[in-house]
């Protein structure tokens, strides 16, 4: 029993080294321990507002980058509407152009039936005038005795000519 019972000597001497072990613990690791407990708190404190800073910052950022990409997407779809502006503007540029082209060649064209039309009518009256004037010698160099073979005559180079002219 002697175990649970302890004798007044052990008490005062474990009384008095757990004395000097506190009062060496508390002039000596007390105010370190402290301080290291203080400043890890302070530590703490530090990192937390620097994570709730960062974090604010980054919900700035994040609302910055959806307005740039809401702004990159506006300007992209302007950029696109003045590109197909562009390309319609172009292609109905062409089609006027091709459009204009085309009727200069058909005037051309045009032109160019009707100076052949002029040629044809000129060569064909510069004909009928040399088939006149060969008809015309052709009766006045004829010496016909009556004037009835002579009008016969003259009747016979007209069907001629009129012939001519039909075909």
């Amino acid at each position: 029993m002697d175990l649970l019972t302890p004798s007044f000597g052990l008490l005062f001497w474990t009384l008095l080294a757990f004395l000097v072990v506190f009062f060496l613990l508390r002039k000596y690791a007390w105010g370190p321990i402290m301080q290291a407990l203080g400043e890890r708190e302070k530590t703490i404190a530090d990192s937390l507002s620097t994570a709730e800073r960062v974090k604010a910052e980054m919900a700035q950022l994040k609302s910055e980058n959806e307005a740039l990409l809401v702004q990159a997407r506006e300007e992209r779809a302007q950029m696109l509407k003045e590109a197909k502006d562009t390309k319609d503007k172009i292609i109905n540029d062409a089609k006027e152009q091709a459009k204009l082209e085309a009727n200069r060649i058909f005037a051309d064209a045009n032109q160019a039936l009707e100076n052949q039309k002029m040629a044809a009518l000129t060569d064909v009256k510069n004909q009928i005038g040399s088939m006149v004037i060969e008809v015309s010698e052709k009766v006045i160099r004829k010496e016909l005795s009556n004037k009835a073979a002579q009008e016969s005559y003259i009747r016979t180079l007209a069907d001629d000519l009129e012939s001519f002219r039909a075909r």
